[in-house]
């Protein structure tokens, strides 16, 4: 049984299927993501973590490289006291190392549902 989280570890909120499809990662990599998203939770900045490009500031992406591939996922911290996981995904580019276009558009709508999401909950608790 996991302890109670400190009072200084942001919660984490998972978007869409991000924790579903990280779960679907070869367990180190599972294991690795998990440790470096603590990390975050408590304030830190992991050293397998970079800033996500286009988006602007507090959006950054775990990277992790086992045998099977890359494999990535993506959070943003923009949000003050959570931390919202945006996209996990394992990167399968044959051509260098641009991310696909199609991987891109799922973190903008994705941000864009947790900025709402974040809104809602705000709404809900101040009044």
């Amino acid at each position: 049984m996991r302890p109670r989280p400190s009072k200084s570890e942001k919660p984490l909120h998972w978007v869409g299927s991000s924790k579903r499809d990280l779960l679907g990662f070869p367990e180190s990599v599972v294991d690795n993501i998990g440790y470096a998203l603590g990390v975050v939770q408590l304030g830190g900045h992991p050293p397998s973590a970079k800033p996500w490009k286009g988006l602007g500031p507090g959006v950054s992406e775990i990277v992790e490289d086992d045998a099977s591939g890359t494999f990535r996922a993506v959070y943003t911290v923009r949000f003050g006291k959570v931390i919202y996981v945006l996209h996990a995904f394992q990167k399968k580019s044959k051509h260098g190392i641009k991310t696909p276009q199609a991987e891109i558009d799922l973190v903008k709508r994705r941000l864009k549902a947790a900025e709402e999401d974040h809104k809602a909950r705000s709404e809900a608790t101040n009044g």
